[in-house]
């Protein structure tokens, strides 16, 4: 076991080989459909779901997990003889995860004060948020100390991105996590949204007039953000999508290096904001 044990939520998508063979630990969002409680990827799953919500004539609602869920997590990797804990959360503009986990934080001080627990608001979503669970993984890996995974995440902060599109943004208006990007919901039907993450909130990039323009706009962005002699880590995201994934790898790593590519179905508990068909990119820039 490392040193450092990392905790996050189940709405990082991280593909599972991946969350098994890293030791991540991940604590269930909660759905709540019509008078059902279901918990995100245990008591209800992608396939299942995603054939579902498009006849939904109410959108689900989520919560994150409470103080207890996080608390139950860091008793028992305590009682595994755990001593420092990573917990990383999506941002906390559109989660409570952050602030139930840092709850559970001053709980644990009391209660088990032997165990130090950094708590960390990652300011993104989906595989950024992923992606630094994953980094921050590997880092423990190697027996390095809390304090130097959690730098390892805080330097990924602001060089993560997400670009994604989709063929409708009624999810995330239904879902109230629109954003800055709710100009564009009165767009023309035809027209695809490009949206992004700045500083923990959701945000327009632009539009196209079908899905090959757009992915054409995120492979355009991508490779300006790392240039065409860049070397990037990235994970295609989609929801109910994969060949769509598929597409825009193809794309993409026509244009760049990826040193490591995933592809990702998010979570239910992320899939009910962006809807079936959804697609897109989260990736960091790779300096070594």
């Amino acid at each position: 076991m490392p040193n450092v044990a990392i905790v996050t939520d189940s709405v990082v998508s991280i593909p599972e080989h991946l969350l098994a063979s890293l030791k991540i630990n991940c604590v269930a969002y909660y759905i709540h459909r019509g008078q059902e409680v279901l918990r995100d990827l245990r008591t209800i799953q992608r396939d299942e779901f995603f054939r579902w919500l498009p006849t939904a004539k109410e959108l689900p609602t989520t919560a994150s997990p409470g103080p207890g869920d996080y608390l139950q997590v860091y008793e028992q990797l305590a009682q595994e003889g755990v001593r420092e804990i990573a917990s990383i959360h999506m941002t906390s503009s559109g989660s409570g995860a952050y602030q139930a986990a840092k709850n559970a934080q001053s709980m644990a001080a009391e209660q088990m004060p032997e165990v130090q627990i950094e708590v960390i608001d990652t300011r993104n979503v989906s595989m950024c948020h992923g992606w630094m669970a994953i980094e921050a993984a590997r880092a423990a890996l190697t027996g390095v100390s809390l304090a130097e995974v959690v730098a390892v995440v805080r330097r990924m902060i602001p060089t993560t991105h997400m670009i994604q599109t989709a063929d409708t943004l009624k999810y995330l208006y239904m879902g109230g996590r629109i954003g800055a990007a709710k100009r564009l919901v009165g767009a023309l039907l035809d027209i695809k949204p490009l949206i992004g993450m700045q500083d923990g909130i959701i945000v327009p990039l632009g539009m196209a007039r079908s899905r090959a323009r757009a992915y054409q706009a995120i492979a355009d962005l991508v490779e300006k953000a790392v240039g065409a002699s860049g070397k990037i880590k990235i994970a295609y995201v989609h929801a109910a999508a994969a060949e769509e994934a598929d597409r825009l790898k193809s794309m993409i790593e026509s244009r760049v290096r990826a040193v490591e590519s995933l592809v990702a179905e998010l979570s239910p508990a992320l899939g009910v904001h962006s809807g079936p068909g959804t697609a897109g990119v989260c990736f960091f820039p790779v300096t070594e």
